[in-house]
């Protein structure tokens, strides 16, 4: 039994439990050798099974886990690694912040007919180089559909059996015994986009009952009922479904875009006034030393973000330095004198060295009067 610190294959240490699929327990987990965080999850393997069939599943696993990793696409969860541990056998993928989106539905409500195409354009998109890769995703449904916290819209399971899919998502001709094919999760990919809009799956929970007319779906009704027809070669294909999901968001972007499901940032309480400019004082004492700078600014803790549009924010002019620093650096700025000033100054220059050659000069004279008087008396007395 797996459980918080557990080392999985020498390498993945389990931190926390951070989702539940139908194939089990996704953890959040940490890369020992490469030292990043990581999604993993022990895929599905049926219980009491003889050895060799078990053998046989586990094989399967793998094989399932290989073909998921050579998948790349933007909107397709990236698989690192899949690998045997005692019985097990664990599926190592990149770890991104978000919900599933069957728990975003059920905090959030139903999604307008514009943003279920556009979500439905991104899952299409993923679904098409899935199928171009020879592999069939089987399992898609709002449980095996992330929405991350930035915005971003991630598939996950590709091609994994895991414990089967829902029967609400799986297509009429999987139920009745057919191998899962491309038509088949077009099919999957109608019924999650259905539930988008509509709050409930098209056939009811068990996927058995009759379909129920769309209420809500508005321009996206047309292209939903085309996916779920029960014949699979009268279903369009996963590029004509993006195609059609296209045409319905053109012009309308803005009410198309999924907001991120990140939680808001906590904000300032009522109770305390926001000041409208303040200094920052990090930035503005780089240039102290870290020990005088120390000794200054008492250790802080950071004040809580404020959730503010963009568009609100003032550009901020660049803060004027503390006292502190003015005190501690010398003045950069330099005294400038008037013309005035500069002339009369180099009159004084001039002045000074002029009474200095004067000087020079009667000194010169003395000593050469004294030098010539010594002169002439010692011939007088020769």
């Amino acid at each position: 039994m797996s459980s918080e610190g557990s080392i999985v294959g020498e390498r993945y240490r389990l931190d926390q439990p951070i989702g539940r699929g139908r194939a089990g327990i996704v953890w959040l987990a940490f890369d020992t050798r490469l030292f990043r965080t990581v999604a993993v999850k022990r895929m599905y393997l049926p219980v009491g099974l003889p050895p060799e069939r078990a053998e046989q599943a586990r094989a399967m696993a793998m094989e399932e886990g290989k073909a998921a990793a050579r998948i790349d696409h933007p909107c397709a969860i990236t698989v690192y690694d899949v690998l045997p541990d005692g019985q097990d056998v664990w599926l190592v993928m990149e770890y991104i912040p978000s919900r599933g989106m069957s728990v975003f539905l059920g905090e959030h409500g139903r999604l307008t007919p514009e943003q279920a195409a556009f979500l439905g354009i991104q899952l299409g998109d993923a679904m098409a180089s899935i199928h171009s890769a020879g592999i069939v995703h089987r399992t898609l449904e709002p449980n095996t559909v992330l929405l991350a916290d930035d915005g971003s819209v991630k598939l996950t399971d590709i091609g994994i059996t895991g414990g089967g899919p829902h029967a609400a998502y799986r297509a009429p001709e999987v139920t009745r015994g057919a191998p899962p094919s491309a038509a088949a999760d077009v099919f999957s990919l109608g019924a999650t986009l259905y539930t988008a809009v509509e709050g409930v799956p098209p056939f009811g929970d068990d996927g058995q009952s009759p379909e129920r007319p769309p209420e809500n779906a508005g321009p996206l009704a047309g292209a939903l009922q085309k996916m779920l027809r029960a014949d699979p070669s009268a279903r369009p294909t996963m590029d004509d479904t993006v195609h059609a999901l296209k045409a319905i968001t053109v012009g309308r972007e803005q009410t198309a875009f999924i907001p991120p499901t990140a939680p808001a940032l906590p904000t300032v309480p009522a109770s305390r006034p926001v000041p409208t400019q303040q200094p920052n004082l990090p930035e503005a004492t780089q240039q102290i030393r870290p020990d005088v700078t120390q000794q200054i600014l008492p250790p802080q803790q950071p004040a809580p973000l404020m959730q503010l549009p963009v568009q609100q924010v003032p550009q901020a002019p660049a803060p004027a330095q503390p006292m502190q620093q003015q005190a501690m650096q010398p003045p950069t700025a330099r005294y400038t004198p008037t013309p005035a000033q500069q002339a009369a100054s180099a009159q004084a220059v001039r002045e000074k060295a002029a009474a200095r050659r004067r000087i020079i000069l009667t000194v010169a004279a003395i000593l050469c009067a004294i030098l010539i008087g010594i002169g002439i008396s010692q011939l007088l007395f020769v």
